[in-house]
């Protein structure tokens, strides 16, 4: 589990495909010593598993899965990426519930700049512009953000300078993608109140022994 707030970014060494599968090198600021094998880190939003490390370089193994997902397999030598280690019992949560699981990709379509602020616009896939709300909480890149707008084709998300310049944000262009994790609550409602989905149809007391009523 993560929190959206991100702790470094590191740059990447290199990523090596091995099948459908890859493993991916990142140079870190993080403290190495703390990070065991094993350890989960979200890089770009996306819960990795620490397999190698040594000097500033951390080792993950990337699934088919992630690859096929999220942009994790479009890195190379060179780039920034959002690094967060996994929350530990009686952290402040600075952000919002974040698993590193990422739903889909969005596109940058626009970005303004408005009084040292940054106004962002992305499209993303219909099925999962649903979970945002305005106001509620989306990932980006790792980045526990507040939705500023939805619309039918999209949403956009206002960046503080502090943000900016200490994510990969500052890196973003027009029509690059990014890896998005929608509210985890949203979801899990949806589940829950969907007959054809739950297997079962919606009633009261359904809603009570979930907690949604009294």
């Amino acid at each position: 589990m993560f929190t959206g707030l991100i702790e470094d970014t590191g740059r990447v060494e290199n990523f090596h495909r091995r099948g459908e599968a890859g493993l991916l090198k990142v140079e870190t600021s993080l403290p190495i010593a703390e990070i065991a094998i094993g350890d989960s880190v979200a890089v770009n939003g996306a819960c990795l598993t620490v397999t190698e490390k040594g000097g500033r370089l951390a080792t993950f193994h990337v699934s088919p899965e992630s690859i096929a997902r999220t942009t994790i397999g479009r890195l190379r030598s060179g780039i920034r990426v959002n690094l967060e280690r996994a929350l530990k019992l009686g952290d402040r949560l600075g952000g919002h519930i974040v698993s590193g699981h990422i739903d889909c990709c969005a596109r940058l379509t626009r970005l303004e700049s408005r009084s040292g602020n940054h106004q962002l616009y992305f499209s993303l896939p219909g099925e999962h512009a649903r979970y945002l709300v305005e106001k509620g909480s989306v990932t980006i890149d790792g980045i526990s953000l507040t939705v500023n707008s939805v619309s039918l084709e999209g949403f956009s998300v206002n960046i503080i300078p502090h943000t900016f310049a200490n994510t990969t944000l500052e890196q973003i262009r027009a029509g690059d993608d990014v890896n998005i994790e929608t509210d985890i609550i949203g979801k899990y409602v949806e589940r829950l109140v969907q007959p054809w989905k739950t297997g079962g149809d919606l009633s009261m007391r359904l809603l009570a022994e979930n907690g949604f009523v009294r």
